[in-house]
């Protein structure tokens, strides 16, 4: 899952990345207005963290920008501004959460858990497509029953997979997301090649039905009935 931090304080910054990181997911991370305002335009998130006091704006400015745009990521608000206003305001303007400072890093990573739970998986704590399952809480897959040893990209990728199916979805996406900004450095798109023949042998060493349709030029499609 990939994340986006906005967040002026340097010190909470490097404490959240460094947690989520551990914690499996991909962040990126933005220390005032003008850089989280490009990459919440400019990249797709599954979520985004965002401050509401800023250098050079207001983090609802974000916000407001994200749903014009009619983003699909989830916004959680983490704001030292424990007041009432700001909170309905957030909340108004289309946040999903907020939370305020100090807060702890695990009571974080289960609102970013079941925020993504509730706008990727009708807020299931099981993922079942036909014979594949997958625990999040515990980055855990199963093919009939059978557990399915996958590296982090692999989980990521077929994760990915499943929260767009039915769905094409293009290489730049699938870089975008697995790797964030260390996407537009890669010369071609080879390396999501391999991740993806490994997961799909992986998964057909289980009995499970190749849902991976490629579509020449463009991207890939999990076709799921």
């Amino acid at each position: 899952m990939k994340i986006l931090l906005i967040e002026d304080e340097p010190e909470l910054r490097k404490s959240i990345k460094q947690y989520l990181y551990q914690e499996g997911y991909l962040v990126e991370s933005a220390a005032d207005f003008t850089k989280g305002s490009e990459k919440a335009g400019d990249y797709d998130y599954d979520c985004i963290l965002i401050d509401i006091t800023l250098p050079n704006g207001n983090g609802l400015g974000i916000l407001k920008q994200l749903k014009q745009a009619h983003s699909k990521a989830g916004v959680i608000i983490i704001s030292a501004k424990n007041s009432i206003d700001d909170k309905i305001k957030g909340l108004d303007l289309g946040a999903d959460d907020y939370l305020p400072k100090p807060f702890d890093l695990a009571e974080l990573n289960a609102r970013i858990k079941a925020l993504i739970r509730r706008r990727n998986f009708e807020g299931s704590n099981l993922i079942t497509v036909n014979e594949i399952t997958i625990v999040p809480e515990e980055r855990v897959v199963k093919v009939n029953n059978e557990s399915v040893t996958l590296t982090a990209k692999e989980y990521d990728l077929l994760l990915f997979f499943i929260s767009n199916k039915n769905r094409v979805v293009s290489k730049n996406s699938i870089a975008e997301h697995l790797w964030g900004d260390d996407s537009d450095q890669m010369d071609s798109h080879d390396f999501i090649y391999v991740h993806l023949r490994n997961l799909r042998k992986k998964l057909a060493e289980k009995g499970c039905t190749d849902y991976v349709q490629t579509i020449y030029g463009i991207g890939y499609n999990f076709k799921v009935n």
